[in-house]
């Protein structure tokens, strides 16, 4: 499958409805309900670097990884037109390799699902524990396996936008919470459209998978929130974002 490759040039236009203020808002409010300096922070997935880059005008010390360099060339196109110096690494979450050790890890809007493979997610784990200082925090969120059957399941959607045209499908496999997503993108030159292809995986894991995989990567589960909020989350939350501690 070819990742983010052709969607890096569609991506903020079709994710509009994503504040990425906000969502910086509240990983700041998080941070703070622990009582957590965020000290060096990584933004784990950067993709286009809209978080990190939000964070930044906050003063964190803060910097990305994403695998798609198609997205980072966006990121790094963005961070010249901020005028910040903000660095970001091409690499695999699976495959982390700092220069350092670094106080906290985000990882967020589904980025873990991303990872199709239990030995990939373990081994993100891992990687993520090894470069975390002892105390730090691993602040990540994922899709449920509630949202990949009854929500994005085998269903399509559209977004007509002014200059382009673009159609999701998805195939759901409920054997393995895994979501085939097909994104057909119609651009529009002049009184011309051209149609581009994307096509990627996402798997929804279980609590005790998730859980399972964090002990044995010696990282601690502190606490569970229903979206990016601060409640529970019940039998329908479509997004739950954990906190571990190292």
């Amino acid at each position: 499958m070819r990742g983010y490759s052709y969607f890096a040039d569609y991506y903020d236009r079709l994710t509009q409805n994503i504040s990425y203020g906000q969502l910086a808002e509240y990983l700041c409010r998080v941070l703070q309900k622990l009582g957590h300096d965020p000290g060096i922070v990584l933004d784990l997935a950067c993709g286009t670097g809209s978080l990190t880059l939000d964070l930044a005008q906050k003063g964190i010390d803060v910097y990305g990884v994403d695998a798609s360099p198609e997205m980072l060339s966006i990121a790094q196109q963005k961070a010249a037109q901020q005028n910040q110096q903000v660095l970001f690494l091409c690499q695999k979450m699976q495959d982390l390799d700092l220069y350092g050790t670094v106080d906290t890890v985000l990882c967020t809007l589904d980025s873990v699902n991303h990872m199709v493979q239990e030995k990939d997610i373990q081994a993100a784990f891992q990687k993520v524990s090894l470069f975390l200082n002892p105390g730090g925090y691993f602040i990540f969120d994922v899709n449920t396996v509630y949202k990949h059957r009854e929500i994005l399941g085998d269903h399509t959607f559209v977004y007509d936008l002014e200059d382009i045209f673009c159609v999701w499908q998805n195939m759901f496999y409920p054997d393995t919470n895994k979501v085939r997503i097909h994104l057909d993108f119609f651009e529009r030159e002049d009184a011309v459209y051209y149609r581009r292809q994307e096509e990627f995986l996402e798997r929804a894991y279980t609590n005790g998978q998730i859980t399972g995989w964090l002990q044995n990567a010696g990282l601690t589960l502190v606490d569970r929130y229903d979206g990016f909020t601060f409640d529970s989350p019940g039998d329908t939350a479509e997004r739950i974002v954990y906190v571990a501690r190292k």
